[in-house]
């Protein structure tokens, strides 16, 4: 049998200079793309939108409002020899101010939310660059919890590593364009001044203060702290914490003086931790007085503590919320450290005195809805209650969450999720009190209340005296200045 011939189609073969001139296409195409990033870097670096090459000389800065990525170049090009380092709690110093009271020029390094190791990341750079003689250091205590995983990606440490290679994503952002350097550009054809480093990222002048909001933070923060209170660190990571991201600085830097401070928070903040987060407000303690041990060891350190400071944490309308104070309280805080104020600098002494006197303020410290504040104390037999959340409603009257009352009464408590009611039994007696309601049903009597009960943070507020004087308990009340006591008995 003969086989088939089976011609086989010849590719015709491809020109030569063909191949030749792609492999030159693709060559110039390669390096119009190294010469377009290099161009692109060569120009940030010239421009330096962020001014971390160079200070600017021929141009209006507009500084970023973005502190973690604007404080390099300031701690790199700038004059100066103190540097102020915390959270949004130091970000109303006035460095003028700092001048006057501790002496020198000033840098405020603040950052926004910031935890220990960023605060470590900013102050090793200025520390780095031998001009510094000072640091003053708003030490609070949730700094200390490290940031969340997803915050630490994102924060921009090519610009903290001091690796020219890592910085190509400053390079090549566009964002520092549009947003720093044609305003800057702008700035200087129009002749307008650019913002002045003595008020960046200050917010005095943009937020409200008044005894009113911190009484809303306060009943909005009841439900929040038991959220944080799941997920607290032990004092163990707190105290590693700082092992490795403060002390080193403190012996690498002996020549340096270091203030730290432990700021002021407004009364209500340490009540509601207390209250509703014991496990921080007892880690916090704790904490104070180990820090103070650690920085003890060290000559070049300095410790103030302005947390009981009841003249400012009493006076809420030096706040705007829980925590953020204005920046008159910044101003004291400076004068006191430069003065060296013994009433406020932490010794062996005192350490004690400090933290038994914070624990007794975040015990009996009340708000009325109006933000008024008082102080109270409750002693069933002459044995002092402990209570939780808490608030003064009609003519004085302390309310306390059904759930702590209840059972000192020796009552039995009942809730009543639909209708909103809580009943409480006790010796044939019963009183039953409706949220939103001034009626109260005692005895299956109705009787006005005062005002009316109120849930917070998933707790119903119930008025003292009245429940237990309808439970059949003698109370005896002392009002004396901003003291409300009461004494009950049997």
């Amino acid at each position: 049998m003969s086989v088939p011939h089976i011609q086989i189609a010849k590719t015709p073969a491809q020109p030569r200079g063909l191949h030749a001139r792609s492999k030159k296409m693709m060559t110039l195409f390669l390096l119009f793309l190294f010469s377009f990033a290099a161009l692109a870097a060569l120009l940030t670096i010239f421009l330096d939108p962020l001014q971390f090459y160079h200070k600017s000389s021929w141009y209006t800065p507009v500084f970023s409002q973005e502190e973690r990525y604007q404080n390099p170049g300031l701690a790199k090009n700038y004059d100066y020899n103190n540097i102020i380092i915390g959270t949004s709690m130091t970000e109303n110093f006035l460095p003028s101010q700092v001048d006057k009271t501790l002496g020198g020029t000033t840098m405020k390094l603040s950052m926004e939310g910031s935890t220990v190791d960023e605060h470590y990341k900013i102050a090793k750079l200025a520390l780095g660059t031998g001009k510094v003689k000072q640091v003053l250091w708003g030490l609070d205590y949730f700094s200390l919890k490290l940031e969340t995983t997803k915050a630490a990606k994102e924060f921009p440490d090519y610009l903290y590593d001091g690796k020219l290679w890592t910085d190509y994503k400053y390079w090549f952002n566009s964002s520092v364009y549009t947003q720093l350097f044609w305003p800057s550009l702008k700035s200087t054809l129009t002749g307008e001044p650019g913002k002045k480093l003595e008020y960046l990222n200050n917010w005095n002048g943009v937020v409200k203060f008044g005894q009113q909001y911190v009484t809303k933070a306060y009943l909005k923060a009841s439900g929040n702290e038991l959220y944080f209170g799941l997920n607290e660190e032990n004092t163990d990571q707190l105290q590693a914490h700082f092992n490795t991201y403060i002390l080193p600085l403190l012996k690498e830097y002996p020549d340096v003086q270091f203030y730290f401070y432990y700021p002021p928070y407004s009364v209500m903040r340490q009540v509601a931790w207390n209250s509703d987060n014991p496990i921080r407000f007892g880690n916090q303690l704790v904490m104070r007085k180990w820090m103070y041990e650690q920085f003890r060891q060290f000559d070049n350190v300095s410790l103030y503590d302005f947390q009981a400071e009841s003249k400012w944490t009493f006076n809420l309308d030096l706040y705007k919320d829980l925590s953020h104070h204005s920046e008159e309280v910044n101003s004291w805080i400076a004068e006191a450290i430069g003065e060296k104020n013994p009433d406020y600098l932490v010794t062996d002494e005192n350490i004690d005195e400090f933290n038994n006197k914070l624990q007794s303020q975040a015990e009996s410290a009340v708000t009325d809805l109006s933000g008024n504040l008082y102080q109270s104390s409750v002693q069933f037999g002459g044995v002092q209650l402990g209570y939780t959340t808490r608030l003064i409603q009609g003519d004085k009257e302390l309310w306390l969450t059904a759930k702590d009352l209840g059972p000192a009464l020796g009552a039995k408590v009942e809730w009543d999720g639909t209708s909103k009611t809580v009943t409480l039994t006790s010796g044939g007696h019963s009183i039953a009190m409706t949220v939103g309601s001034s009626k109260a049903l005692v005895d299956g009597t109705s009787t006005d209340l005062e005002a009316a009960p109120l849930l917070v943070g998933g707790k119903v507020l119930i008025p003292l005296a009245f429940t237990a004087e309808q439970l059949g308990w003698d109370v005896t009340t002392d009002n004396k200045g901003n003291w409300i006591r009461y004494s009950l008995t049997p």
